[in-house]
């Protein structure tokens, strides 16, 4: 592990001055050491995922909600519940479904009457209450549904009532999706699926995984995660990661990529062709963010754009959508975001 930072990679600091260095690389070589810890535990459960455990642990050092797309059975429910358990928080599930309706969700008022005969509302707290919340299935529920995690999701408050009730620090929700092209589903609208600092497609894992996850899973003998951080911690580390530097080039770099992702402004024909629209500045956000998180998990003090490249599919690829023309011409969303990383080098 480097012990230095750059002069220039100590520059840009999000909402501060400039870092202390020395104090800046304690925190993220404990933190390094820290994250180390939860993904040995999550990996003695979950097998043959290392970059859906790495890009979920991202999510939420960055202090953002995660997207898990794939198809059923394989092992995204079982991921969140080892998280939960790892990190210490507050967890609670809801499958979602055609009939599930807001107020399950967030919950509601009950008429209560002392025995005095006096009548008031009392607030019955529902299942988004907690830390992490995992949300299974999150397209198999109406979209009136689905809108009732919005500004929980942006605010971390919920109103019932005309009351508005803080969430528990930290939120996080851990949604699940089945491919859109599925029966029975909805797709997200666009303002949700912003709030989703990753999208993270899950596929099938390689065969030596899949063997080791079936002689671990149907013994008599089933291992259970251990908890190695605490709320608390990952407060910390979120703030930690806030603080760390960015250097002008990968700021440049994410200004560049998203930039070149909107049609209105992209140097690329094939974005002015194929997209009906790019992403806005919460990618960058996300890309800023993100990069941060992935640097720590790499040992480093600072991102790279090699952190960018990696991380471009996971932040854009729900910030942005084909147009007909595309889908005409068998354009995929991959295509286009590897024209635009391209221009990274």
């Amino acid at each position: 592990m480097r012990r230095e930072i750059s002069v220039a990679e100590t520059t840009l600091i999000a909402g501060r001055g400039p870092a202390e260095p020395a104090d800046l690389v304690a925190e993220v070589e404990a933190l390094t050491g820290r994250i180390a810890r939860v993904r040995e535990a999550v990996g003695q459960v979950i097998f043959g995922q290392p970059e859906v455990v790495d890009q979920t642990l991202i999510t939420l050092l960055a202090g953002g909600h995660v997207l898990l797309v794939g198809v059923p059975g394989l092992g995204k429910t079982k991921l969140v519940e080892t998280l939960g358990t790892v990190l210490g928080l507050a967890e609670k599930r809801v499958q979602f479904t055609p009939d599930l309706m807001p107020a399950d969700i967030i919950g509601s008022e009950v008429l209560d009457e002392s025995a005095e005969g006096r009548r008031s509302f009392r607030f019955i707290k529902g299942p988004i209450f907690c830390q992490l919340l995992m949300a299974d299935e999150i397209n198999r529920a109406s979209p009136r549904t689905q809108s009732a995690l919005l500004q929980a999701m942006q605010e971390m408050k919920v109103a019932v009532g005309g009351i508005e009730y803080q969430l528990p620090r930290p939120f996080h929700v851990l949604a699940t999706q089945n491919p859109i092209e599925q029966e029975g589903t909805y797709p997200l609208p666009e303002a949700q699926l912003d709030r989703f600092l990753l999208e993270i497609e899950v596929s099938y894992p390689a065969l030596e995984a899949e063997r080791t996850m079936l002689l671990a899973t149907t013994g008599a003998v089933t291992v259970r995660p251990q908890r190695t951080m605490g709320a608390e911690e990952l407060l910390a580390a979120q703030a930690t990661i806030r603080r760390m530097p960015v250097g002008e080039s990968v700021v440049e770099a994410i200004l560049t990529l998203v930039r070149a992702g909107r049609p209105e402004t992209s140097p690329l024909e094939a974005v002015k062709r194929h997209l009906a629209w790019g992403p806005g500045p919460r990618a960058a956000q996300a890309l800023m963010l993100a990069c941060r998180a992935r640097a720590v998990l790499d040992g480093r003090f600072a991102p790279s754009v090699d952190d960018v490249i990696a991380l471009a599919p996971a932040v854009l690829r729900h910030r942005m959508a084909l147009n007909f023309a595309a889908r005409a011409d068998g354009v995929q969303l991959a295509d286009v975001i590897g024209r635009l990383t391209g221009l990274l080098g």
